[in-house]
């Protein structure tokens, strides 16, 4: 019975550590042109590529020269929220019918 109290006690520590960690994550979100603004000034990132989602969101990656990024999504109401960040941006090579260009 001791072992099992233990292990529920266990479980309990770890799911706390992880809301606690998900609170403290607030998305930053605000109007593209806000968003768009705060990156360029204060990253040097402009859009490199973006996508639609099947929902109707749009995707972007924002990209400085010296490898910072940003992944934004803007939803149909226009709220665009950063979701990701990271460094070290590397631009592939296009592909046309399988050949580099």
């Amino acid at each position: 019975m001791r072992l099992f109290t233990s292990a529920i006690l266990g479980v309990l520590l770890i799911g706390s550590s992880f809301i606690s960690t998900a609170a403290a994550a607030q998305p930053v979100c605000g109007s593209h042109g806000a968003i768009s603004e705060n990156l360029n000034k204060g990253y040097a990132e402009a859009p490199v590529s973006m996508g639609v989602t099947t929902s109707g969101s749009v995707i972007e990656v924002f990209a400085s020269e010296t490898g910072t990024w940003t992944l934004v999504i803007t939803q149909p109401n226009g709220l665009s929220c950063l979701i990701a960040a990271g460094q070290d941006w590397e631009s592939l090579p296009t592909l046309v019918s399988g050949v580099k260009i």
